[in-house]
């Protein structure tokens, strides 16, 4: 069984692009994600580049900025993605920054920013 304090003390000495690199091959050969895992690894290493380690967001928001010139287009396309009313579609698309969606994926926020922006819509994904 290997040395656990020795293998520690090993890792303490990465650089931050070669601990990076280490991350990669471990995931590539484990077929796994070692986001929170290298948080921590980063924190104990006191490095100036290890606070530059950020989690990947999971969770999206749809904001439209503006209905755009096709504002009926854009309304049908709110009440698809929403199934809202044509009332509540019609003051979302007119309030600049409302939220079309809250906490979805990237793929849904993606995707639904891409039909509105056909639609004519201004949307921001934050």
């Amino acid at each position: 069984m290997a040395d656990l304090d020795k293998l520690v003390d090993e890792l303490s000495k990465l650089s931050v692009l070669e601990a990076a690199e280490l991350v990669k091959k471990l995931e590539t050969t484990w077929g796994v994600s070692a986001a929170a895992p290298v948080a921590m690894a980063a924190a104990a290493a006191p490095t100036a580049a290890a606070a530059e380690l950020v989690e990947e967001k999971t969770e999206f928001d749809v904001i439209i900025k503006d209905p755009g010139p096709k504002k009926i287009e854009t309304i049908k396309v709110i009440r698809q993605l929403t199934n809202l009313g044509l009332k509540e579609a019609k003051d979302l698309a007119e309030t600049a920054g409302g939220k079309v969606m809250e906490a979805v994926t990237k793929e849904a926020a993606t995707d639904a920013k891409a039909k509105l922006e056909t639609a004519g819509a201004v949307v921001e994904v934050a």
